[in-house]
């Protein structure tokens, strides 16, 4: 566990300088030209190409919202952050994973792959595995479990009006070929229970709830505090499956790009093709971005750059020394330079003293060290 490197509360100072932040950051990715974007979804979406928000809710409650913070998207795949919640809620842990893996699959994220050996998704990240989470849910038909769904989005996000767009939802199932075969070949394989066109309703509802860019990173926030919203003091979810759903999204997250996500940003994280990056560091803030232009793997463009950014200037990697977090601090160094990796080499031991050739024929007389014991059992 990483060492919590603010304190519990933020004084105001701190407060002001992590806006300032925040604020400079947004302002520099936002000179940024749009090379890098691939695609935008929808297509349409790209008449909505120069917006772009920033906001972060740290464990105290402050909120910090910067850019175009009041527009509402989608949250797409992020949603399955908040059904593999409620999957683990309802069913467990050990009877979750049954079900659903937690490896990075590699694939993008509407791929027709499983885990061949324990027969079941890779990872409730992608869309098979949460097309399971859906079907594991708890309620007595879908209207129960969308129901559920949402009553528990609405205490991540501190907003009571969150609700499913049904005009999205329709589209969504009118467009879901793709997810209709994954589902229907599932199910032919036992990975489904329930009728598929139930699941994969329960599925989209959750992806079709709109969000704004401060709303998600204070759902973010309500990951980082363990399961509790810090604005409202409501608990979301038991804190005893806070650590899976983090887990899984520092691994899983940024779909088929998560395994250098995970070593070059290092912040747990989940990606949606509307454009939007929902972070939680744990014990400290929530963070959340939103921009339209997405790379070849369906993230947000800007929105991996604002992450490389808070990873390697302000030290928010979760395995960075504490002392290299930078955000909110008053003095010192306000942009840090990545450390330079050292010489190849560099780390070796270094070589053994010559001990001549009667000492090493002493050595010899003892017989092979321990390490070459283990060495000659592998």
């Amino acid at each position: 566990m990483r060492v919590v490197s603010w304190e519990e509360t933020l004084t105001e100072q701190e407060k002001r300088r992590a806006r300032e932040q925040l604020e400079q950051l947004l302002e520099r990715q936002a000179r940024m030209g749009h090379a890098d974007v691939v695609t935008y979804y929808p297509p349409e979406a790209i008449a909505q190409r120069d917006l772009f928000a920033l906001a972060g809710t740290h464990v105290d409650g402050t909120q910090w919202a910067v850019g175009d913070c009041d527009h509402r998207f989608p949250l797409q795949s992020i949603s399955k952050v908040f059904t593999y919640a409620l999957a683990l809620e309802d069913n467990g842990r050990e009877t979750t994973l049954t079900r659903v893996g937690v490896e990075p699959s590699g694939d993008p994220f509407n791929a027709l792959e499983f885990d061949q050996v324990n027969r079941r998704p890779h990872n409730p990240m992608v869309n098979a595995g949460a097309l399971v989470a859906a079907d594991i849910l708890g309620g007595s038909d879908v209207d129960e479990k969308i129901g559920r769904l949402l009553e528990r989005m609405r205490i991540y996000a501190g907003n009571p009006d969150l609700d499913v767009d049904d005009e999205l939802l329709d589209a969504m199932l009118a467009d879901a070929d793709r997810n209709l075969g994954i589902s229907y070949y599932m199910r032919s394989l036992g990975m489904l229970v329930n009728e598929v066109d139930e699941i994969l309703r329960v599925y989209l509802a959750a992806c079709s709830v709109h969000v704004s860019t401060a709303e998600l990173s204070e759902m973010g926030a309500t990951l980082a505090n363990g399961g509790v919203n810090p604005r409202t003091g409501e608990r979301a979810m038991p804190r005893t499956y806070v650590r899976d759903v983090i887990g899984v999204m520092f691994t899983c997250g940024m779909y088929d790009a998560a395994g250098q996500w995970a070593n070059d940003v290092g912040i747990p994280a989940k990606s949606g093709v509307s454009g939007g990056i929902m972070a939680a560091i744990p014990n400290q803030v929530g963070l959340s971005v939103f921009s339209p232009g997405l790379d070849m793997h369906g993230n947000s463009v800007r929105g991996i750059n604002v992450f490389r950014e808070l990873s390697d200037r302000f030290g928010l990697h979760i395995f960075a020394d504490p002392e290299e977090t930078q955000l909110g601090r008053l003095g010192g160094r306000v942009w840090p330079e990545p450390a330079p990796e050292p010489e190849p080499g560099a780390l070796d031991p270094e070589p053994r003293e010559d001990l001549g050739p009667d000492a090493a024929s002493e050595h010899a007389d003892r017989g092979p060290a321990p390490a070459a014991l283990e060495s000659s059992r592998a």
